[in-house]
C-alpha cells in the first residue's frame, strides 16, 4: 500500500509521510504497523468527536439502508438534510436562518462571494492578508498569501487585502465592497484571535458601507473553540456564515447560511445561481446532523475551556515561544519550520501526531477532537516535552 499510495495518489508535497492506516477509533489513528497513534490533529480539525464516534457512524449506516443520492441539490424533500438545516437555525442567532448545503469549504466560500454579488449588485471584495479560505480558484482568490497563489494567476479581479486586527485599514471598506470575509480566527497565518473589539468595529464599517460580512468558520466551527460558532465569543452575528470540516464529523461537507432575504436571491435572475450535484448528500446530512446534535447536547462545548487551560499549563518550555488561538484550536511556536518539522517527526516516532500550520510552519498545530480527555492530553503533552528535551 505504501508503494501504490506515491505511484497512484497525486501528491500535494514532496514529504508526504505515507503513514498506512488500519483504522481509527475515538482519540486513536491504528496503523498497519500495529502501533496506535494518539491524534493531536483530528484530521485537520475535521473529526470533531473523534474517529468513528457511534452516534455517528449508527446515523450513516441507518440513512445508507434507506437511499443514497437521488436529486440534483434542492429539488426534493429528504429528511436529514431538512433536520440539519433546521437544527442549525435553531442554533444560531437572527438573522441566520437558511443554509445552503455543499460538498465542502471551499465550494461554500466560492457559494458564499457569488451570493454577497448576486445580493449587494457590487464587484470588489475586501480580504485579508494571511488569510486561508481554500483552493478553488474563487477561495484562492480571496486567500491573503502570494507564495501559494501566484503559479495560478489570473484569479478574480477586484480583490483587495488589508490587515487583521488593523483598526487603520477598515477605511478601505467602501460603498463598492461587495463583502468583507475573513476567517474569524485566522487559521493558516497561526490561530490568530481578533482584538480590541475588532469585529464589532469591522461589522459597524459593512453596516455603514452596505458591504456584506461572511465569516469563515470552517476551522473553528462546531463547538472548537467552547461556542458552536467562534463569532459568538465576540458580540457580532456575519451576514453570511460559512462552515465545513468539523461540520460532518469526518465526511466531506460544506455549507453557507444567511437571512432568507438574502439567500433567496440565488433562486432567479437566473435561477440555478448556485447549483451542486451532490450538497446535501442525505449520507452526509445524516452524519453533519448526528454530529450537530451531539455537540449542541453532550457538555462538549462546556469543557473545552479547561481542557485549552490544562494544555497551556503542560506545555511551557524554553523551546516554545507562545501559544496562540482559542478552545482546543492552538498553535505551539517553536521557532523556526526546520524544528517544528522536527519535533512532528519525532512525535510521530513516539505515538503522538501533531502537524504545522500551511503559511507559519514555525507553528505546530494542536487540534483534537472536542472528546479528547484531560489524561489523553496529558499523554500527549508529555511526548512533546520528551521530544523537546531531546531535540
Amino acid at each position: 500500500m505504501h508503494k501504490d499510495f506515491f505511484i497512484y495518489q497525486a501528491q500535494t508535497t514532496k514529504f508526504a509521510a505515507g503513514f498506512e492506516v488500519e483504522r481509527a477509533e475515538g482519540s486513536y489513528i491504528y496503523g498497519t504497523d500495529g502501533k496506535k497513534y494518539l491524534d493531536f490533529v483530528a484530521g485537520v480539525s475535521a473529526n470533531t468527536l473523534g474517529h468513528s464516534h457511534p452516534k455517528v457512524v449508527e446515523a450513516i449506516k441507518e440513512q445508507a439502508d434507506k437511499y443514497l443520492h437521488v436529486m440534483v441539490y434542492g429539488e426534493y424533500a429528504q429528511e436529514k438534510p431538512v433536520a440539519l438545516c433546521k437544527l442549525l437555525a435553531e442554533a444560531t442567532p437572527d438573522p441566520l436562518e437558511i443554509t445552503y448545503l455543499v460538498n465542502s469549504g471551499a465550494e461554500a466560500i466560492d457559494g458564499s462571494l457569488k451570493l454577497a454579488k448576486r445580493y449587494t449588485g457590487r464587484e470588489e471584495i475586501v480580504s485579508f492578508k494571511n488569510s486561508y479560505h481554500g483552493n478553488t480558484h474563487g477561495a484562492l482568490s480571496v486567500s491573503g498569501n502570494e507564495t501559494h497563489k501566484r503559479e495560478f494567476r489570473p484569479l478574480l479581479p477586484l480583490v483587495s487585502f488589508i490587515e487583521f486586527n488593523n483598526e487603520n485599514d477598515l477605511d478601505k471598506i467602501t460603498e463598492k465592497t461587495a463583502c468583507v470575509i475573513l476567517e474569524t480566527i485566522q487559521g493558516a497565518a497561526g490561530f490568530l484571535v481578533p482584538e480590541n473589539d475588532y469585529l464589532i468595529k469591522l461589522k459597524k464599517r459593512c453596516e455603514e458601507t452596505g458591504a456584506l460580512l461572511i465569516l469563515d468558520e470552517i476551522q473553528p466551527g462546531f463547538g472548537r473553540t467552547g461556542k458552536l460558532f467562534s463569532f459568538e465569543h465576540f458580540g457580532i452575528v456575519p451576514d453570511i456564515l460559512v462552515m465545513g470540516k468539523g461540520m460532518g464529523g469526518g465526511v466531506p461537507v460544506g455549507a453557507f447560511m444567511s437571512s432568507r432575504e438574502i439567500m433567496e436571491t440565488l433562486s432567479h435572475s437566473p435561477k440555478l445561481g448556485h447549483i451542486t450535484t451532490f450538497g446535501g448528500n442525505p449520507l452526509i446530512a445524516a452524519a453533519s446532523h448526528a454530529t450537530l446534535k451531539e455537540v449542541l447536547e453532550s457538555g462538549l462545548m462546556e469543557q473545552t475551556g479547561e481542557k485549552e487551560k490544562l494544555f497551556r499549563e503542560l506545555l511551557v518550555h524554553p523551546k516554545i515561544k507562545n501559544i496562540n488561538g482559542k478552545g482546543l484550536m492552538l498553535a505551539v511556536n517553536l521557532g523556526t519550520p526546520e524544528y517544528t518539522l522536527e519535533v512532528a517527526k519525532k512525535c510521530m516516532e513516539k505515538g503522538l501526531i501533531v502537524f504545522w500550520q500551511l503559511y507559519r510552519n514555525e507553528y505546530m498545530r494542536i487540534s483534537p477532537p472536542l472528546t479528547i480527555s484531560m489524561e489523553e492530553i496529558r499523554q500527549g503533552c508529555q511526548i512533546i516535552l520528551e521530544v523537546l528535551n531531546e531535540k
